[in-house]
């Protein structure tokens, strides 16, 4: 198969209807304050038995598409000694892959911070592809103040992202674009409607000068809302304030934007999607990537017992059949019950 061939593939695969992507690439420091907050300790073997527990749960293709995994889990397998990557398969799941380095400060831009990990990535894909990996992602961040984010932030981030897409595509690797701007803070949902629209124009100015084919990508934005130490704002006030940037910055070309959940409770992270889709018909498949919204109830289920398996594996999979009847617009608060 060419390297065109593998790239519609995986986007059909990862853009299917009813599906989203379980984001479970925490980083070893991610992971450890996660586990803190039930009593676990972030051992190599503890974060292999609660990833297999989720990732096994029976069904989970059903509503999952795709899984990123940390680089870790990749090299895994299973408690019954299946390497992961292998077992989603199984499953109909895509595996996916996080590359980005982390964060550091930018330089000359206090308050700021630019993503690394460009260095060897040519080198790391083929790597990650050839443990069965069929997507990739990178992740940006951008703070919202009165002033930030900087116009060098913007545009270096976006530069970051766009090299990396690029480089994704050349070997047939699908590259998630995730340009998030953050909800700590105190600003308004118009602020942060006016930062993300210009950082999502930034973002695909740079695709477009690294020739990025836009139609073998998904984004990963944040949702247009408040910070976090501001009113809340309905799911139908986030999905109209949403829709409003992503019309004016993201081409039809895009075949799917796929929502971080960015520090949303699980419950209001999937109203908010749902919200989204019950705005009609979109250019694009709108559908959730999400982390924290899709396994803190999994990961209290588990509390570091094995004994849990049953509930753990319950806890996913009610979250992740939530969130794809969220992806039709078909949710409904009773549901949680």
């Amino acid at each position: 198969m060419g390297i065109q061939a593998e790239l519609t593939a995986t986007i059909e695969k990862l853009v299917q209807p009813g599906k989203g992507i379980l984001a479970a690439d925490e980083s070893h420091p991610t992971i450890a304050k996660r586990f803190k907050a039930i009593g676990v300790e972030s051992s190599e073997d503890n974060r292999r038995e609660y990833r297999s527990l989720i990732l096994s749960a029976p069904g989970l293709g059903e509503f999952i598409s795709g899984v990123i995994l940390f680089e870790e889990t990749l090299r895994q397998s299973s408690l019954d000694l299946t390497p992961f990557p292998d077992l989603l398969e199984s499953q109909g799941i895509v595996p996916g892959i996080k590359v980005d380095k982390g964060k550091k400060p930018l330089i000359n831009a206090p308050g700021e911070e630019i993503t690394y990990g460009l260095d060897g990535l040519d080198d790391r894909l083929e790597i990650y592809r050839s443990q069965g990996a069929r997507f990739a992602k990178w992740r940006d961040v951008f703070y919202i103040t009165d002033t930030l984010p900087s116009r060098q932030a913007i545009e270096a981030n976006a530069e970051m992202l766009a090299r990396y897409a690029a480089l994704c595509q050349s070997i047939g690797m699908v590259p998630i674009v995730e340009p998030e701007v953050l909800m700590d803070g105190e600003h308004s949902i118009g602020r942060c409607a006016e930062v993300s629209e210009a950082v999502l124009k930034e973002v695909f100015q740079a695709l477009y000068r690294h020739r990025v084919e836009l139609e073998s990508m998904i984004l990963k934005p944040n949702m247009v809302t408040p910070g976090k130490g501001s009113p809340k704002a309905t799911p139908e006030q986030v999905a109209e304030a949403t829709l409003a940037v992503f019309r004016r910055t993201v081409p039809a070309a895009v075949p799917g934007i796929n929502f971080l959940s960015g520090g949303q409770a699980p419950d209001e992270a999937t109203r908010n999607l749902n919200a989204l889709n019950n705005l009609g018909p979109q250019p694009w498949a709108l559908s959730f990537s999400y982390g924290r919204a899709l396994q803190e109830p999994a990961q209290h289920a588990w509390a570091g017992s094995l004994e849990n398996r049953a509930a753990t594996q319950q806890a996913i999979l009610k979250r992740a059949r939530l969130n794809g009847a969220a992806r039709s617009g078909s949710y409904s608060p009773e549901m949680e019950e």
